[in-house]
């Protein structure tokens, strides 16, 4: 017998959030199937790809396409004008390492300078990111917001310990969009969207980050944790899990073994980028397929295939 397929979709959707401004704005979300599932139904926003970009210099030891890539450009804006060019690239994400206190200790004025120099530098969307410290990342989110009005930036994420503090400064203050971050757990995940909706926060402003790990490093949590938060949305139309999904999938790819192993300690794992990419791309590819709608990645290579990888799906 001919195979006779049976598209699938739902009633409910995935919210809409629009990132950045202009001709280059960026939505996420908007779809009623299951993820990657074009041949159900047209989709009315592919999932995209950005593109990390740091406020200190990558370290380039066993790098060198990368090193060679930013070659020149000294500051974080050169280095965004940089990677707004990467084919495949639909927006920047501007993660502020240098921040830390435990490193730099850069303080919440210098990083809103540098927010500034780089969303006008770039005609993409701009996603910041902070350096994981609670009670930084919510100094540094507020000062950004403000720098950085009307830019519809995304502010990556508002957690538990800091939602009110980073949702107040970030959507309410300046209209700006903000992720919830959980520690990829479903129920953790609604319970952040409710109390943030509560906050008065729309719901369209959120973005969630149900949190990521590299393939092979506990990677089936992730993958469950998203399949079950898009069944959720689609099959049974839970809008507190309809926000769409952004994957931070550069933050844990790029710090396992395979990734900064030297060649010379392990010569028999061949070229240590060719390894930090195919851990990335394989990581980006199998979010995309359990439910992310925008993944973030570090290297050019990496965008370019897995961008070549969603519009061959379509």
């Amino acid at each position: 017998m001919p195979f006779a397929s049976k598209p699938r979709t739902f009633n409910a959707t995935i919210n809409e959030t629009v990132l950045g401004v202009g001709d280059k704005a960026v939505t996420l979300g908007g779809q009623n199937i299951l993820p990657l599932y074009f041949f159900d139904a047209s989709v009315k926003n592919p999932p995209v790809v950005g593109i990390e970009i740091t406020d200190v210099e990558f370290e380039s030891a066993g790098f060198p396409e990368l090193t060679a890539f930013y070659a020149g450009a000294a500051t974080p804006a050169e280095r965004a004008k940089k990677a707004a060019a990467v084919e495949g690239v639909k927006f920047i994400c501007l993660r502020f390492e240098g921040a830390d206190p435990a490193g730099l200790d850069r303080s919440p004025e210098e990083c809103a300078a540098i927010a500034k120099e780089v969303a006008e530098a770039i005609d993409l969307p701009l996603v910041i990111s902070g350096c994981k410290n609670v009670e930084k990342d919510a100094e540094i989110f507020a000062a950004c917001a403000e720098a950085t009005s009307g830019k519809n930036v995304l502010f990556l994420s508002a957690r538990e310990e800091n939602y009110k503090t980073v949702g107040a400064s970030t959507a309410l203050a300046y209209g700006q969009k903000v992720g919830a971050e959980s520690a990829v757990d479903i129920n953790l995940a609604k319970q952040l969207n409710v109390v943030m909706t509560q906050l008065g926060i729309a719901p369209g402003s959120i973005v969630m980050n149900v949190g990521s790990a590299a393939a092979g490093y506990g990677f089936e949590y992730v993958a469950s944790t998203l399949d079950r938060v898009k069944a959720a949305a689609l099959e049974q139309n839970d809008n507190m899990l309809q926000m769409p999904i952004m994957t931070p999938v550069s933050a844990e790819t790029w710090g396992v073994k395979e990734s900064i192993m030297p060649e010379q300690d392990m010569p028999e794992w061949g070229s240590q980028e060719e390894r930090a990419v195919a851990m990335e791309t394989v990581t980006a590819s199998a979010c995309l397929a359990s439910g992310s709608d925008a993944v973030i990645l570090r290297h050019p290579k990496s965008v370019k295939t897995i961008a070549a990888m969603i519009a061959a799906l379509l």
